[in-house]
């Protein structure tokens, strides 16, 4: 069963603050986008940390 979404979601200003701010704080690992009908529902961050 499918919920529809009531509010649209604006890339701009939803999405992309957010990315940068993750790539502002991981030094290293993978930001991922979950998407569900064309739409961005959610996104990860997984940091890794390296032992030197």
């Amino acid at each position: 069963m499918s919920v529809a979404r009531k509010e649209k979601i604006d890339f701009d200003k939803d999405v992309e603050p957010v990315i940068k701010k993750y790539l502002e704080e991981i030094k290293y690992g993978y930001i991922t986008l979950v998407v569900q009908d064309g739409v961005i529902i959610q996104i990860e961050k997984n940091e890794k940390t390296r032992l030197k």
